[in-house]
């Protein structure tokens, strides 16, 4: 069953997929793996841009934002997948780090997104 962190966390996958479709972007993977890096959400813009996101949701702000919780291996980890996936594609369009930050409210999410995160 799944816990309360959980079904937060998918809310706010389901959110962020939402967010990205209403911005015209085409959701090409949600979830995707490859080895130990996992990619919440790849969307691509057109045939020219690719975007890697990585989708944080947290309860409040007690401990800091939620883009903060992006270490330096989840990092590491997302440039691995982001270059199988390119090679898989054959992508010779440009790439871009995404980190959407949610935070639950009363209806919906407070959202926040961070283009171009990281290289």
């Amino acid at each position: 069953m799944p816990t309360a962190a959980h079904k937060l966390g998918q809310a706010g996958e389901a959110a962020a997929a939402d967010f990205y479709r209403r911005a015209g972007y085409e959701i090409l993977a949600q979830g995707y793996r490859h080895g130990r890096a996992e990619v919440d959400l790849i969307v691509r813009q057109g045939t020219t841009l690719l975007v890697f996101v990585e989708v944080k949701t947290r309860s409040g702000g007690q401990y800091g934002s939620p883009e903060t919780f992006v270490s330096a291996r989840k990092k590491e980890l997302f440039r691995l997948a982001a270059t199988h996936l390119q090679e898989e594609l054959d992508w010779r369009g440009d790439i871009r780090f995404d980190i959407l930050a949610l935070t639950p409210l009363h209806s919906g999410f407070r959202l926040e997104a961070f283009e171009d995160a990281f290289y």
